[in-house]
């Protein structure tokens, strides 16, 4: 197996950190989202992404109830992770989340899927956080989960160091 600390790196900044998230965060579709990030443990919990910007900027239905939302107008740093075990890649970002309550806001990210939790898009308690991401860490394998997990097996069983196939890097927006 390749030594971790020898692992190609591709760091990214501008468009091509936003497609990188976007490709990442986009497969994914939910996130740990947390809050309160200067005070230990903070606040994290699920939250499904409703869409992913060229940019990298995230957009998420919220409840003006809850506590992300209090968390977020007492200080808007939230960070993010992401896991998408299909593809082997994983995410975390670092950023400003702002809340939204406009119609228009809301009428473009509403979804069906928020029903469960709202009494529809003209609910009060709807709102829409967007997230814009200042800078994060990727780490994916290139070759895809199988390729990579022989890889591995194949170097755990000869004791032959291997290439896994994966990248990492920094990505500043």
């Amino acid at each position: 197996m390749a030594d971790i600390d020898q692992q190609p790196q591709n760091d990214l900044s501008g468009t091509e950190a936003g497609q990188k998230i976007k490709d990442i965060a986009g497969d994914a579709r939910t996130c740990m989202f947390s809050t309160d990030v200067t005070r230990f443990p903070g606040d994290t919990r699920p939250m499904a992404i409703q869409a992913v910007d060229d940019d990298g900027t995230l957009w998420f239905i919220s409840s003006s109830e809850s506590e992300k939302n209090r968390d977020i107008a007492r200080d808007p740093r939230v960070l993010l992770t992401f896991q998408n075990d299909d593809k082997s890649s994983y995410l975390s970002l670092s950023g400003q989340a702002s809340i939204h309550t406009d119609r228009a806001t809301i009428d473009k990210y509403w979804t069906a899927f928020a029903k469960a939790w709202f009494d529809g898009k003209d609910d009060p308690r709807v709102t829409i956080l967007r997230v814009k991401p200042e800078r994060g860490h990727y780490w994916e394998t290139q070759s895809g989960k199988v390729i990579a997990l022989a890889k591995m097996t194949l170097s755990a069983i000869t004791g032959s160091k291997m290439d896994d196939g994966g990248v990492d890097g920094e990505l500043t927006l």
